[in-house]
């Protein structure tokens, strides 16, 4: 019975906390899709069609006798797509409704002027968006690049790209040469500006009108210079390995979804922690030291929960949202994704649980078939809390929560009622007597939290709040030291003595021979 209590009080948790991490599945997985997007050419979910995504770039011709300079070529046009997937992953992070697209996409195939245009949520074009992006200045005969600057120099500042700059076009850059760009223009400037002191007082009026034309060309070039999101070398391994570079990019984005679904798992498994072992201190089962370190171990298990399904969920989530089937892209829509991933890792603790002789194989099945059904339930929930309160977190929390419960409560109902056809009238009183007692349980268990709160802590809210507000910084910086500092302003505000104050004097209390005492 002990062990069914917890595993529904986990299996609660969990729920919780996937709930707690749905908009973050969510938005990272939307991100992870637009490199899904970029590498296939195809937009499942809006029906769009690239002009060429990254495989198609890759499967261009080669002539052997120009090589170098067409596969340079093509991951210019690789740089066009990763550029755009990039600044549209960013922006869908960052809650901004603006998105970057190639002109080739709009239907302006080779536009002379720009390469990328930003639009508004509603597809109109925002103006002054206009990018051209230059992956220039690379040179077989060169190859450590060290002149590659100065060669894209060059050519930015030539005649044939002087429309850009009349047209005020953005020139977007590789970051490594971007520095040495705006150098070679300033020592430019500078060279011409000397030339211009000379002519001040000459009668070389066109000359003079010419040289200071030249001087706000490079002022403008350097106005105009942007740093793109991507090396060369970046660009020449989409061109040349599309598939890894897309790889790349997604696991860079589901890290960042893990570290942050990590921290708000780690939030809400601490907060339970702290409320469930606090009661405990209050009852006698704990002493502090135990509470504290259980919280701690508690915590770090929900920011592992909570990190393997932003990572592993995000992926899911983009994959399912550009899927070819318009159910898959609907299910994407919920939280399917983040609670596949967290199914699977109770599947796991359950499985070895019966392997190690813990469980026979009904409850393991029994068990599974549980998980699955309230942890799927608590999907569509977690969906419908986010909808209903539309505040990060807590909806989807919320809604997953009560997926969870209401779903296990049925599943318990439901497998009874399949194991026997009939059920005798000795054994329906017998769960009506089960089920009274649970509500007894339920309500003495209220009482004596609703005791403690008016005994110990009706004159204390203000402690208790500063003490966790410290406890939740300290969680967030990993500062064991003030983590501790705040739980002992929790036992000294009751009359408590702390047994430690520090990490060190924690360990120095470890390592001590005399019997510790707390």
């Amino acid at each position: 019975m002990s062990d069914d209590k917890d595993n529904k009080k986990n299996g609660l948790l969990n729920a919780a906390i996937v709930g707690g991490t749905y908009q973050t599945t969510q938005k990272y997985g939307d991100a992870v899709k637009q490199h899904f997007v970029a590498y296939s050419g195809r937009d499942n979910e809006t029906g769009i069609n690239l002009v060429k995504g990254l495989k198609d770039i890759a499967e261009g011709k080669i002539n052997p006798d120009y090589e170098f300079q067409n596969i340079s070529q093509q991951s210019g046009f690789a740089a066009e797509v990763k550029e755009v997937a990039r600044s549209n992953a960013e922006a869908i992070i960052n809650d901004d409704s603006t998105r970057k697209i190639r002109t080739d996409d709009l239907g302006r195939i080779n536009d002379q002027l720009y390469d990328t245009l930003t639009i508004d949520k509603n597809g109109n074009i925002i103006d002054g968006t206009g990018e051209q992006i230059k992956f220039l200045g690379s040179s077989k005969d060169d190859p450590k690049g060290l002149g590659n600057a100065k060669r894209a120099f060059d050519k930015l500042s030539s005649k044939e790209f002087k429309k850009y700059l009349d047209n005020d076009a953005k020139i977007v850059v590789p970051p490594e040469q971007y520095q040495g760009i705006l150098q070679e223009a300033d020592a430019e400037i500078n060279k011409l500006s000397s030339q211009l002191d000379r002519l001040k007082n000459s009668e070389k009026t066109e000359e003079f009108t010419k040289i200071e034309n030249r001087i706000k060309d490079l002022k403008k070039l350097k106005e105009n210079l942007k740093k793109a999101s991507l090396t060369t070398e970046e660009a020449r391994e989409a061109r040349l390995s599309p598939k890894l570079s897309t790889a790349k990019d997604v696991l860079k984005l589901s890290h960042r979804a893990g570290l942050d679904a990590a921290q708000t798992a780690s939030l809400i498994g601490g907060s339970v922690s702290i409320v469930k072992n606090i009661t405990a201190v209050f009852k006698n089962e704990k002493n502090t030291g135990e509470a504290v370190r259980d919280v701690a171990l508690d915590t770090g298990r929900a920011g592992a929960l909570g990190y393997g399904t932003g990572f592993a969920g995000s992926i899911i989530k983009g994959a399912m949202q550009n899927s070819e089937s318009t159910y898959i892209r609907a299910l994407s829509k919920t939280n399917i994704a983040g609670t596949t991933v967290n199914i699977a890792i109770t599947s796991t603790r359950i499985l070895t649980n019966y392997f190690n002789g813990k469980i026979d194989g009904v409850q393991c099945l029994e068990m599974l078939g549980q998980e699955g059904v309230g942890m799927v339930a608590s999907a569509m929930f977690a969906t419908i809390g986010q909808i209903a309160i539309p505040i990060p977190v807590v909806g989807g929390l919320i809604g997953g929560m009560i997926g969870y419960a209401l779903s296990s409560a049925s599943y318990g109902l439901l497998l009874n009622a399949l194991k026997e056809k009939e059920m005798a009238h000795k054994e329906r009183m017998y769960i009506e007597s089960v089920c009274a007692e649970h509500i007894k349980m339920i309500r003495e268990y209220r009482l004596e939290i609703e005791k403690i709160i008016n005994q110990y802590l009706s004159n204390k809210l203000e402690v208790f709040n500063e003490a966790f507000t410290g406890i939740k910084n300290a969680l967030e910086i990993g500062d064991i030291d003030l983590f501790i500092e705040n739980t002992n302003r929790i036992t000294e505000n009751f009359g408590g003595k702390p047994a430690f104050s520090t990490i060190d004097e924690f360990d120095k209390i470890m390592l001590a021979k005399t019997t510790i005492k707390i």
